[in-house]
């Protein structure tokens, strides 16, 4: 049986530092307001420590910040740290996965650009291989409906998350990243209603993310479906780390990596 996988999510935005702009770690609750969280090099350190399976980072505000200080980035994590790391945030190239890939990232997860063009998801797949395509996919629910929205949450679209995630499966996604946008931040708990409904209906593996507060979260969450658990403002700023969690899940009879 395959391990189930913790994965803290790391968001980058930028900020101004006298003359210089630098991409910080922040948290955000609902895509709106954000939690500066520090160095994101450090933090992926202490994570890879503390025995963490992968790293999620997105660039949250990618059209203010150039894929070149991403990069910069990932080359210095990827000389500090040694497991998987998937980039995400403003992709809409061949060439631009490329880049990350040649950089350090092993996977890459396309958003808003590929809902645009659902047809950049079979070419991604086919150029560089399903396993390294992440489909990340927000959404809300409104009139009891899972509505997918894009842009970083400020555009709502005409698809439902399952209508949508059955389509970036049969396009060649590896992997999906949902998200319900209103969870996010809130130490409320996953989705767990249409995070079930997800993988009742795709054969791919489901990363489930926004709103873990407690480990419980994690193992109803695994429970669900979920082959993996993202989180970032639970390892940000909650006294637990994944080491903690993981040990709770161990103890709820959830197969998942015990030491490093």
């Amino acid at each position: 049986m395959l391990k189930k996988r913790l994965i803290p999510k790391l968001l980058l935005k930028p900020m101004q530092f006298g003359s210089l702009t630098k991409l910080v770690l922040v948290t955000t609750v609902g895509f709106d307001k954000t939690i500066n969280a520090g160095d994101p090099v450090s933090q992926a350190k202490i994570y890879e420590a503390q025995a963490a399976d992968e790293l999620i980072f997105i660039n949250i505000d990618s059209e203010n910040a150039s894929h070149e200080k991403v990069i910069q980035i990932l080359n210095k994590i990827s000389e500090e740290i040694f497991m998987p790391i998937t980039i995400g945030g403003g992709i809409n190239s061949l060439n631009l996965i490329r880049e990350y890939l040649k950089n350090g990232a092993d996977k890459i997860a396309v958003n808003t650009y590929s809902f645009n063009n659902p047809d950049f998801i079979k070419e991604a797949s086919d150029v560089f291989g399903a396993q390294c395509i992440v489909c990340s996919i927000d959404y809300k629910i409104e009139d009891s409906e899972a509505i997918v929205y894009i842009n970083n949450g400020k555009t709502k679209t005409n698809k439902t998350l399952l209508v949508w995630a059955k389509e970036c499966e049969s396009l060649g996604a590896g992997e999906l990243l949902i998200t319900n946008i209103d969870h996010d931040g809130s130490h409320l708990g996953l989705d767990l209603a249409e995070l079930k409904n997800v993988c009742n209906e795709v054969k791919i593996p489901v990363i489930a993310s926004g709103g873990c507060g407690v480990a419980k979260h994690f193992i109803e969450g695994f429970e669900a479906g979920a082959d993996a658990v993202s989180a970032g403002t639970y390892f940000c700023f909650k006294d637990q780390n994944p080491i903690q969690t993981r040990s709770h899940i161990a103890n709820a009879n959830i197969p998942i990596r015990l030491h490093q």
